[in-house]
């Protein structure tokens, strides 16, 4: 097992051991009985993201490498890496790079980070954050069932440091469930986030096939309801994958469950397979269908809905309250 520096030629799915010395599995699932599985006939015209470049997004690209954080940007293999950078917007992952779960869709590398974390992580997330000039932050993390509260205190540490250094700065937090505590929740909570997120990834009927079992539908509905009961101002959030076999009903019921939730905001987008080792795509999606998801999102009474393709649960999430779609329509 080699030690490697980069891990950006390890081979996905392989073992090998990051420079902290944490034992991880690359892109976080090994090969499986989906490995080479593929939806045929290509991926359509709609799923085409440029490739990123640009001034801004080589400014933010350097600072993130200088002060050693973790972004879902590169983690997730987001397909709109280029375009929020250049809007000078990035969504930093916290609490280290390796996850010790292994969801199927998730392109994170997995293992036991064994209580490791870095000291020196929240006040280089806020320095990063005062550098780049950010009034929007995404703050999420990988889960940490290593640490005794699910390292809500370390993340609630980084909320508190960007707070103090930029206080005009509006910081979402996208947490992990924490096993569904509500005790670490409120640690979070507690930090002062303005947007509180957890998502919930897929309808009830594929949660089992799509998620790590130690996470569940019920669980992330708990937690976002226990953040919404700890401080009824703040605004909570979601996300829902479709494209893996979801039926326009359950999409529907889910929508319902998470407004029984009082679940303000909900992200639509579409799956989109990171290697071949995980979950293949049942079905591409057309804009045509996230136009009328939305459309229904908003009937049930969500505050905003953001729907389409290449969207993920922190695209532009600066402007998910402009009440039009992010400006996807235009």
């Amino acid at each position: 097992m080699r030690t490697l520096k980069n891990n950006s030629d390890v081979e996905s799915g392989t073992k090998y051991r990051t420079q902290e010395g944490i034992r991880a599995i690359k892109n976080g699932v090994k090969r499986n009985l989906f490995s080479g599985e593929r939806l045929g006939g290509g991926k359509p015209t709609w799923l085409r993201a440029r490739l990123p470049s640009g001034q801004a997004y080589t400014a933010v690209l350097n600072n993130v490498r200088k002060h050693r954080l973790s972004t879902v940007c590169e983690e997730s293999m987001c397909p709109n890496l280029g375009e929020c950078w250049n809007n000078g917007t990035a969504t930093i992952m916290v609490l280290g790079s390796v996850c010790t779960r292994a969801c199927r869709f998730c392109a994170v590398d997995t293992g036991n980070p064994r209580g490791w974390l870095d000291p020196d992580e929240p006040e280089n997330t806020a320095r990063s954050v005062e550098l780049m000039g950010l009034k929007y932050i995404v703050l999420t993390s990988v889960d940490r069932d290593d640490l005794p509260d699910g390292g809500a205190g370390h993340y609630a540490e980084c909320i508190r440091a960007v707070k103090k250094r930029t206080p005009a700065t509006a910081v979402e937090a996208l947490t992990p469930d924490f096993n569904g505590c509500e005790r670490d929740v409120q640690t979070v909570v507690s930090a002062g986030p303005d947007v509180f997120a957890q998502n919930l990834e897929t309808v009830s009927r594929l949660t089992q096939r799509v998620r790590d079992p130690r996470a569940g539908y019920e669980q992330t509905l708990s937690v976002l309801s226990a953040a919404k009961k700890l401080k009824p101002e703040l605004i909570t959030k979601t996300s829902l994958m479709l494209g893996l076999g979801e039926t326009d009903e359950e999409i529907l019921a889910a929508m319902e469950d998470l407004r029984q939730h009082d679940v303000n905001i909900l992200t639509l987008g579409q799956y989109l397979r990171p290697t071949v080792n995980h979950l293949p795509v049942v079905r591409y999606v057309p804009p045509r269908e996230f136009d009328g998801y939305r459309k229904l999102g908003l009937s049930l009474g969500f505050l905003e809905v953001v729907a389409g393709p290449l969207v993920r649960s922190s695209y532009r999430a600066d402007r998910a309250f402009d009440k039009n779609n992010v400006g996807l329509s235009a």
